[in-house]
Order: structure tokens, then sequence, then C-alpha cells
């Protein structure tokens, strides 16, 4: 059992007017084999936490600890956190011309292990992966995103997930720009990477149409920066019916 926990953190980011407050005192834990969905609107805060967690130089953390197993995650190096079991799917992921996807995920998967995986295993368990989640095999030879379709890119950072086994998922809009069947072609890699390991997963969205396919055991609603309600399952279905206007209400009354 492994446990991701946020206290009372606050960041924030340099602006042309000076540095700006994002978070203003984030609180969660997480568990191993939990699924938290953090949901809020635009401007919230929600992909500020991911970034913040994952190591961004772009986010200055101001106070507040993030610790992963009692190990102080925020003095770690962007791939010391790799190494020790965080993992972030970006919401606009980045294109590396000239690197082929093969020698991306086989690199990556060393990195984080610390030695190179056995090629006869390996190549089995990428091409398995790929056919899971409908992906030719020609992709493995293209540059990493270069050209991809934002379907091709979110496939890309789910086989990514179930090669690297993490600890934990931070998993940023990966539902963003997706049609009906690669939505749950998606889904259901997270579900199996999550089955696989047992992870935790921080998944982050603005709707519920994910959380049909990824059942969350906890719901956060972010606002301003801050958790305004947490709850089960139930809480998505109401905002799917509400929306987020109370919650704004209650910020600018």
């Amino acid at each position: 059992m492994s446990t991701l926990e946020i206290k009372d953190l606050h960041v924030s980011v340099e602006t042309k007017e000076g540095a700006k407050q994002i978070l203003r005192g984030v609180n969660l834990t997480i568990n191993s084999g939990e699924i938290h969905a953090i949901m809020g609107p635009n401007g919230s805060g929600k992909s500020t936490l991911a970034y913040s967690i994952a190591g961004h130089p772009k986010y200055e953390i101001t106070s507040g600890t993030v610790t992963l197993d009692g190990e102080d995650v925020l003095a770690m190096s962007v791939d010391e956190r790799a190494r020790a079991g965080m993992f972030l799917a970006m919401q606009y992921p980045v294109e590396v011309p000239g690197v082929s996807v093969s020698n991306f995920l086989r690199t990556a998967k060393t990195a984080v292990d610390g030695q190179a995986p056995a090629l006869r295993t390996w190549v089995k368990e990428v091409k398995g992966a790929m056919k899971d989640l409908r992906m030719d095999d020609s992709f493995a030879e293209r540059s990493v995103n270069e050209g991809f379709s934002g379907g091709e890119k979110k496939r890309h950072e789910i086989l990514q997930l179930e090669l690297l086994k993490p600890k934990f998922a931070i998993l940023d809009e990966t539902d963003s720009g997706l049609d009906v069947d690669a939505l749950r072609i998606v889904s259901e890699g997270v579900n199996r990477a999550k089955a696989a390991t047992n992870s935790g997963v921080l998944l982050i969205t603005h709707y519920t149409r994910i959380l049909r396919y990824i059942k969350p055991d906890f719901v956060h609603v972010f606002v301003a920066g801050r958790v305004a309600e947490e709850g089960g399952p139930e809480l998505a279905e109401r905002l799917e019916a509400e929306g987020y206007d109370r919650y704004l209400t209650d910020v600018t009354a």
C-alpha cells in the first residue's frame, strides 16, 4: 500500500503582472487502488495541481507539502519523481521529432526501472498493449507525437502508463478531444493499468462522461484554488445536472 499525501499546498505562477497565486491550500490523500476525480471550472487550479506534483518549473510551491510514502516529493527532481512511481499524462503532450515511439518507450522504461527490459519480453508487452489500445504496429516507428491526432496522442499517453507501471497516475484531462470510441478505448487502458498494479489514480476532468468508464471512489470539486466540496460518485452526477454555478456564486458573493 502506497500513499500520496498533499497538505496545505499553495502554488503561484509568474505572470507579466507579477506572481499570481493559483492554489490556496489544497489537502488531498490518495492511496493505492483509489481513483480520485478532480472536477471544476476553467481556471480553478486543476492542472496546476497536476503539474506542481510532477515538478514543472513554471509553478512555485510557496508553502505546503507533497509526500509519497513519507518521502518529500517536492525535494525530488522531475526524473526522481518518475523513478519514485509518479506518472503524468499531459493534457497537451509535446512532440519529439526524430525520436521513435519504440525508442522513447524503452528509454523511459530503462530510466524508471534502472535497467533495460529484456528485449524479447518487452517487445511482446509493447505489442500487446498497443493491440489493446487499437494501435497499428507501424505506430511504434513514428516520431513521438509528431503529426499525431488528438486521439493518438492520448492513446500514446495511456500506452506509457500501461508499460511504465507507476504507483500513482495523474491524468490531466485525458478525455479532452476524444470521440466516443477513443474515450472508451483510452478509459479501458486506464482501468487495465490500475488493475495490473493497484495504482492510485488522480483523474482531472471537466466532464462526467469519462467517469462512466472510469468509476471514481472520490470526487473533489476545485474552485478558486481550493477543494470546495468532496464526495463519492454521486457528487459527479450532481455536477452533471447542476454545473458549477452555485460554487462560483459562493466565491463571488
